[in-house]
């Protein structure tokens, strides 16, 4: 699994070969290729996985909300007091 970030396919645009689509990701609407994966149909309401605006994986709303929160995770800080890293350079 790669870092990405969930959203929600709005509708597909076209031009650019019909590989773009218009996702909703928090709210914002991106447009974001989904070259990456020709073998895939998408239609709106289908949830992906973006990576640097490509489309890396197509997933269902329990994958969308495990990539958030490992997301989520990620942003968090840890209560480890900063002696614990001593030996790190």
């Amino acid at each position: 699994m790669c870092l990405g970030i969930p959203g929600r396919v709005v509708r597909m645009l076209e031009g650019y070969g019909d590989q773009l689509a218009l996702v909703d990701v928090e709210g914002e609407h991106r447009k974001v290729n989904i070259g990456m994966l020709p073998d895939e149909t998408f239609t709106a309401g289908d949830w992906v996985i973006i990576h640097m605006g490509f489309v890396v994986e197509k997933t269902d709303a329990a994958g969308a909300r495990a990539a958030l929160q490992g997301l989520e995770l990620m942003g968090r800080g840890r209560d480890v007091p900063e002696q614990h890293f001593g030996d790190l350079p």
